[in-house]
């Protein structure tokens, strides 16, 4: 998406009149309904789970739509600190979607996003920088270009967020073709593939033998990075409870300790806004064998004298320290 520079000149004029947010939103926005199960076409599944899951995207949307209306980052902060606590994070990706979408699209002021990770979104990096990966898909900028201007480790995570948005609103083409974009090669391509496994948890409204199914589909190569995507998602958004955890653990067969990796960054994730969540600390318990806490800190800990970015990024031996704690001696 490249704007003329007479929309430019029309979109900084609008930036600084009292009708600024009616026209991002106008230009931006996205409607409440595309959060809806039926709507995308995802399995409707059990309707307590559809409805947790419906709420996430619903929660998304409302960060998202916080962030076209409100300037000032203190103000943005104030009204997703009214999202209850378990979902914030949600509300958090979705402003990030927007203040990164507007700073490639407004070039007279592009550090929204900077200062939003550094100020009042420290909390949720995670989630803001997942948030990033919906605007790269919606704009189609260039993955190497916005992985350069990121932080070099959670960065990744970017692509994660392209992988599920292409999972969320592209789901024939990119589950059930399974297709990749054109321009995600090397380790992108991997990356993307665990944003592709979160989306499963929501296209398949978290019915893991629906989930196993999908991705016993894909090239045996890139399952494992889906399942690590299914754990985050299941430990972060919720929904299905613990049959859904014990049906998890044992359909991702060999795949379980990337389903655990997967769980432990989602507690992770959680961590530094000291936000408790039930489902998390049920998905740690048994896809883990742990804590939530005690999974968060191994994450943590993982970090300690990561080597360089070499043939693969830190991020990767990052991931893979965490699934080699779950990983059974038997297996090594």
């Amino acid at each position: 998406m490249t704007l003329a520079p007479a929309a430019t000149r029309t979109l900084e004029h609008l930036e600084a009149g009292a009708s600024s947010a009616r026209f991002r939103l106008f230009l931006f926005g996205i409607s409440d309904d595309e959060a809806c199960f039926a709507r995308r076409g995802f399995h409707l599944g059990d309707p307590s789970t559809r409805e947790r899951l419906e709420r996430v995207g619903h929660t998304l949307i409302r960060g998202y739509r916080a962030a076209l209306v409100h300037r000032q980052l203190d103000v943005l902060a104030e009204e997703l600190g009214q999202v209850e606590p378990e979902m914030r994070g949600f509300g958090f990706e979705g402003a990030a979607m927007a203040l990164s979408l507007l700073d490639f699209v407004t070039p007279w002021k592009r550090d929204r996003l900077f200062q939003f990770v550094k100020g009042p979104g420290a909390e949720h990096a995670y989630m803001i920088h997942v948030g990033v990966g919906w605007s790269l898909a919606r704009l189609g900028r260039s993955v190497e270009g916005v992985l350069k201007r990121l932080d070099p480790l959670l960065g990744w995570l970017v692509v994660d967020g392209l992988g599920f948005h292409e999972g969320y609103f592209h789901w024939p083409r990119a589950i059930q073709l399974r297709e990749r974009p054109r321009a995600v090669h090397g380790y992108a391509a991997r990356a993307f593939d665990q944003g592709l496994g979160r989306s499963l948890w929501f296209v398949e409204c978290g019915d893991p033998l629906r989930i196993a199914d999908a991705i016993a589909r894909f090239d045996r190569a890139r399952q494992a990075d889906l399942w690590s995507g299914v754990g985050w998602a299941a430990a972060y958004a919720g929904g299905g409870g613990r049959p859904a955890y014990q049906a998890i653990r044992s359909a991702s067969g060999v795949f379980l300790p990337h389903v655990a990796q997967g769980v432990a960054f989602a507690a992770q994730a959680r961590s530094p806004a000291q936000i408790r969540a039930a489902h998390t600390e049920l998905a740690c318990a048994i896809l883990c064998g742990m804590p939530a806490e005690v999974a968060a800190r191994t994450t943590q800990e993982a970090l300690d004298r990561l080597p360089p970015d070499g043939q693969e990024p830190s991020y990767e031996a990052w991931r893979k320290r965490v699934q080699l704690h779950f990983t059974p001696q038997s297996a090594l």
